[in-house]
Protein backbone atom coordinates (compact mmCIF):
# COMPACT_ATOMS: atom_id res chain seq x y z
CA UNK A 1 0.00 0.00 0.00
CA UNK A 2 2.69 2.28 0.86
CA UNK A 3 4.30 2.10 -2.33
CA UNK A 4 0.88 2.28 -4.33
CA UNK A 5 0.16 5.72 -2.29
CA UNK A 6 3.97 6.73 -3.23
CA UNK A 7 3.25 6.00 -7.12
CA UNK A 8 2.62 8.66 -9.64
CA UNK A 9 -0.78 9.09 -10.72
CA UNK A 10 -0.08 7.94 -13.84
CA UNK A 11 0.58 4.79 -12.19
CA UNK A 12 -1.50 4.50 -9.60
CA UNK A 13 -4.22 4.61 -12.79
CA UNK A 14 -2.70 1.40 -14.27
CA UNK A 15 -3.09 -0.09 -10.74
CA UNK A 16 -6.14 0.51 -10.38
CA UNK A 17 -7.62 -0.52 -13.85
CA UNK A 18 -5.39 -3.61 -13.45
CA UNK A 19 -7.17 -4.44 -10.43
CA UNK A 20 -10.39 -3.83 -11.60
CA UNK A 21 -9.78 -6.17 -14.51
CA UNK A 22 -8.98 -8.86 -12.00
CA UNK A 23 -11.86 -8.24 -10.23
CA UNK A 24 -13.86 -8.67 -13.36
CA UNK A 25 -12.16 -11.64 -14.68
CA UNK A 26 -12.97 -13.43 -11.31
CA UNK A 27 -16.55 -12.29 -11.44
CA UNK A 28 -17.34 -13.79 -14.34
CA UNK A 29 -15.71 -16.71 -13.98
CA UNK A 30 -17.65 -17.41 -11.16
CA UNK A 31 -21.00 -16.33 -12.94
CA UNK A 32 -19.83 -18.53 -15.91
CA UNK A 33 -18.82 -21.59 -14.37
CA UNK A 34 -22.48 -21.25 -12.30
CA UNK A 35 -24.47 -21.38 -15.82
CA UNK A 36 -22.18 -23.71 -17.27
CA UNK A 37 -22.60 -26.00 -15.16
CA UNK A 38 -26.71 -25.89 -15.07
CA UNK A 39 -26.45 -25.98 -18.96
CA UNK A 40 -24.38 -28.85 -18.93
CA UNK A 41 -26.60 -31.03 -16.36
CA UNK A 42 -30.22 -30.34 -18.02
CA UNK A 43 -28.56 -30.98 -21.42
CA UNK A 44 -26.96 -34.34 -19.98
CA UNK A 45 -30.74 -35.20 -18.72
CA UNK A 46 -32.46 -34.14 -21.07
CA UNK A 47 -30.81 -36.55 -23.61
CA UNK A 48 -30.93 -39.09 -21.63
CA UNK A 49 -34.88 -39.27 -21.37
CA UNK A 50 -34.43 -38.01 -25.18
CA UNK A 51 -32.90 -41.15 -25.97
CA UNK A 52 -35.36 -43.15 -24.16
CA UNK A 53 -38.81 -41.69 -26.04
CA UNK A 54 -39.88 -42.72 -28.74
CA UNK A 55 -41.77 -40.43 -30.61
CA UNK A 56 -42.17 -36.26 -30.59
CA UNK A 57 -45.60 -37.01 -28.54
CA UNK A 58 -43.99 -38.54 -25.80
CA UNK A 59 -41.55 -35.61 -25.80
CA UNK A 60 -44.15 -33.20 -25.94
CA UNK A 61 -45.66 -35.02 -22.72
CA UNK A 62 -42.37 -35.46 -20.56
CA UNK A 63 -42.41 -32.81 -17.87
CA UNK A 64 -38.44 -32.85 -18.00
CA UNK A 65 -38.36 -31.81 -21.59
CA UNK A 66 -40.73 -29.33 -21.41
CA UNK A 67 -38.36 -26.81 -20.11
CA UNK A 68 -34.90 -25.49 -21.73
CA UNK A 69 -33.15 -26.42 -24.61
CA UNK A 70 -34.95 -29.38 -25.41
CA UNK A 71 -38.09 -27.76 -25.61
CA UNK A 72 -37.06 -25.18 -28.04
CA UNK A 73 -35.91 -28.00 -30.15
CA UNK A 74 -38.79 -30.00 -30.13
CA UNK A 75 -40.92 -26.78 -30.26
CA UNK A 76 -39.47 -25.84 -33.59
CA UNK A 77 -39.76 -29.49 -35.19
CA UNK A 78 -43.37 -29.82 -34.22
CA UNK A 79 -43.61 -26.01 -35.89
CA UNK A 80 -41.97 -27.45 -38.80
CA UNK A 81 -44.50 -29.88 -39.27
CA UNK A 82 -47.69 -28.25 -38.71
CA UNK A 83 -46.38 -25.51 -41.33
CA UNK A 84 -45.05 -28.26 -44.19
CA UNK A 85 -48.58 -30.12 -43.62
CA UNK A 86 -51.12 -29.90 -41.22
CA UNK A 87 -53.25 -32.66 -42.72
CA UNK A 88 -50.78 -35.53 -42.52
CA UNK A 89 -47.85 -36.61 -44.52
CA UNK A 90 -47.82 -39.07 -46.84
CA UNK A 91 -45.42 -37.70 -49.99
CA UNK A 92 -42.04 -39.12 -49.99
CA UNK A 93 -40.68 -35.73 -51.40
CA UNK A 94 -42.61 -33.59 -48.68
CA UNK A 95 -41.03 -35.93 -45.67
CA UNK A 96 -37.48 -35.04 -47.41
CA UNK A 97 -38.49 -31.71 -47.13
CA UNK A 98 -39.50 -31.38 -43.21
CA UNK A 99 -36.22 -33.04 -42.60
CA UNK A 100 -34.14 -30.82 -44.27
CA UNK A 101 -36.00 -27.96 -43.10
CA UNK A 102 -36.19 -28.71 -39.63
CA UNK A 103 -32.38 -29.60 -39.80
CA UNK A 104 -31.77 -26.02 -40.99
CA UNK A 105 -33.80 -24.55 -38.10
CA UNK A 106 -32.04 -26.88 -35.80
CA UNK A 107 -28.94 -25.85 -36.89
CA UNK A 108 -29.69 -21.71 -36.20
CA UNK A 109 -31.06 -22.91 -33.18
CA UNK A 110 -27.58 -24.42 -32.31
CA UNK A 111 -25.98 -21.80 -33.56
CA UNK A 112 -28.26 -19.30 -31.42
CA UNK A 113 -27.46 -21.43 -28.39
CA UNK A 114 -24.15 -21.94 -28.81
CA UNK A 115 -23.54 -17.91 -28.85
CA UNK A 116 -25.51 -17.73 -25.80
CA UNK A 117 -22.39 -19.99 -23.81
CA UNK A 118 -20.18 -18.14 -24.72
CA UNK A 119 -21.84 -14.62 -24.30
CA UNK A 120 -19.40 -12.89 -21.48
CA UNK A 121 -16.33 -15.01 -22.34
CA UNK A 122 -15.10 -11.56 -24.36
CA UNK A 123 -13.57 -9.45 -21.93
CA UNK A 124 -11.48 -12.47 -20.39
CA UNK A 125 -9.54 -12.98 -23.75
CA UNK A 126 -9.18 -8.98 -23.85
CA UNK A 127 -8.28 -8.75 -20.68
CA UNK A 128 -5.27 -12.15 -20.92
CA UNK A 129 -4.22 -10.03 -24.04
CA UNK A 130 -4.25 -6.71 -22.96
CA UNK A 131 -3.43 -6.29 -19.10
CA UNK A 132 0.72 -7.42 -19.50
CA UNK A 133 1.01 -4.46 -22.09
CA UNK A 134 -0.73 -2.00 -20.06
CA UNK A 135 1.08 -2.88 -16.48
CA UNK A 136 4.22 -2.65 -19.19
CA UNK A 137 2.78 0.98 -19.88
CA UNK A 138 2.60 1.46 -15.81
CA UNK A 139 6.20 0.27 -15.69
CA UNK A 140 7.80 2.06 -18.08
CA UNK A 141 6.40 5.40 -16.74
CA UNK A 142 7.37 4.85 -13.96
CA UNK A 143 10.70 4.19 -14.29
CA UNK A 144 10.68 7.14 -16.70
CA UNK A 145 10.22 8.88 -14.07
CA UNK A 146 12.82 7.50 -11.61
CA UNK A 147 15.43 8.92 -14.26
CA UNK A 148 14.10 11.85 -14.41
CA UNK A 149 14.29 12.08 -10.23
CA UNK A 150 17.94 10.85 -11.25
CA UNK A 151 18.64 13.98 -13.41
CA UNK A 152 17.01 16.14 -10.73
CA UNK A 153 18.91 15.28 -7.68
CA UNK A 154 22.00 14.77 -9.90
CA UNK A 155 22.95 12.02 -7.97
CA UNK A 156 23.35 8.00 -8.82
CA UNK A 157 22.49 6.72 -5.59
CA UNK A 158 20.52 3.76 -5.17
CA UNK A 159 18.57 4.68 -2.39
CA UNK A 160 17.27 7.59 -3.65
CA UNK A 161 15.62 5.52 -7.53
CA UNK A 162 15.17 2.45 -5.87
CA UNK A 163 11.76 3.46 -4.53
CA UNK A 164 10.48 4.72 -8.02
CA UNK A 165 11.35 1.92 -9.93
CA UNK A 166 9.75 -0.40 -7.48
CA UNK A 167 6.79 1.10 -8.03
CA UNK A 168 7.02 1.00 -11.50
CA UNK A 169 7.55 -3.03 -11.29
CA UNK A 170 4.28 -3.34 -9.04
CA UNK A 171 2.31 -2.17 -12.12
CA UNK A 172 4.09 -5.10 -14.36
CA UNK A 173 3.42 -7.38 -11.34
CA UNK A 174 -0.31 -6.41 -11.49
CA UNK A 175 -0.39 -7.00 -14.61
CA UNK A 176 0.20 -10.38 -14.26
CA UNK A 177 -1.60 -11.04 -12.00
CA UNK A 178 -4.44 -9.83 -13.72
CA UNK A 179 -3.85 -11.64 -17.20
CA UNK A 180 -2.70 -14.84 -15.95
CA UNK A 181 -5.62 -15.96 -14.55
CA UNK A 182 -7.71 -14.53 -17.53
CA UNK A 183 -6.15 -17.04 -19.44
CA UNK A 184 -6.55 -19.80 -17.49
CA UNK A 185 -10.10 -19.17 -17.26
CA UNK A 186 -11.10 -18.12 -20.45
CA UNK A 187 -9.30 -21.67 -22.21
CA UNK A 188 -11.42 -23.82 -19.30
CA UNK A 189 -14.59 -22.23 -21.03
CA UNK A 190 -13.38 -22.58 -23.96
CA UNK A 191 -13.28 -26.29 -23.43
CA UNK A 192 -16.64 -26.30 -21.37
CA UNK A 193 -18.49 -24.23 -24.22
CA UNK A 194 -16.72 -26.80 -27.04
CA UNK A 195 -18.25 -29.91 -24.63
CA UNK A 196 -21.81 -28.38 -24.18
CA UNK A 197 -21.91 -27.41 -28.08
CA UNK A 198 -21.66 -31.48 -28.58
CA UNK A 199 -24.14 -32.30 -25.80
CA UNK A 200 -26.36 -29.71 -27.65
CA UNK A 201 -25.41 -31.41 -31.48
CA UNK A 202 -26.42 -34.43 -29.74
CA UNK A 203 -30.22 -33.70 -28.29
CA UNK A 204 -30.68 -32.08 -31.85
CA UNK A 205 -29.63 -35.76 -33.56
CA UNK A 206 -32.29 -37.43 -30.78
CA UNK A 207 -34.59 -35.33 -32.05
CA UNK A 208 -34.51 -35.64 -35.24
CA UNK A 209 -34.27 -39.07 -34.54
CA UNK A 210 -37.97 -38.90 -33.40
CA UNK A 211 -38.97 -37.17 -36.08
CA UNK A 212 -37.60 -39.75 -38.70
CA UNK A 213 -39.55 -42.38 -36.55
CA UNK A 214 -42.70 -40.62 -36.66
CA UNK A 215 -42.50 -39.56 -40.23
CA UNK A 216 -42.06 -43.05 -41.48
CA UNK A 217 -44.39 -43.94 -38.84
CA UNK A 218 -47.13 -41.59 -40.68
CA UNK A 219 -46.71 -43.04 -43.92
CA UNK A 220 -48.17 -46.21 -42.76
CA UNK A 221 -51.38 -44.55 -41.15
CA UNK A 222 -54.56 -44.03 -43.00
CA UNK A 223 -54.82 -39.97 -43.94
CA UNK A 224 -56.60 -37.67 -41.80
CA UNK A 225 -54.02 -38.67 -38.69
CA UNK A 226 -52.05 -35.45 -37.79
CA UNK A 227 -48.51 -35.89 -36.67
CA UNK A 228 -48.32 -33.25 -34.63
CA UNK A 229 -51.45 -34.38 -32.52
CA UNK A 230 -50.17 -35.62 -28.99
CA UNK A 231 -51.29 -39.17 -27.99
CA UNK A 232 -54.41 -39.04 -25.26
CA UNK A 233 -53.24 -41.37 -22.06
Amino acid sequence: MQMFNDADWVVKSVMLLLIGASVLSWTIAIAKSVELTRSQRSLVRQNRELAQTATLGQATQNEILQTGTAHQIVTTVQDEISRSSPSGLHSPPLINGIKERAIARLTRLEGQRARQFALGTGPLASIGATAPFIGLFGTVWGIMNAFIGISQSQTTNLAVVAPGIAEALLATALGLVAAIPAVLIYNHFSRRIAALRGLLGDQSALVLQLLSRDLDLQQHQPPGNNLNETPQP
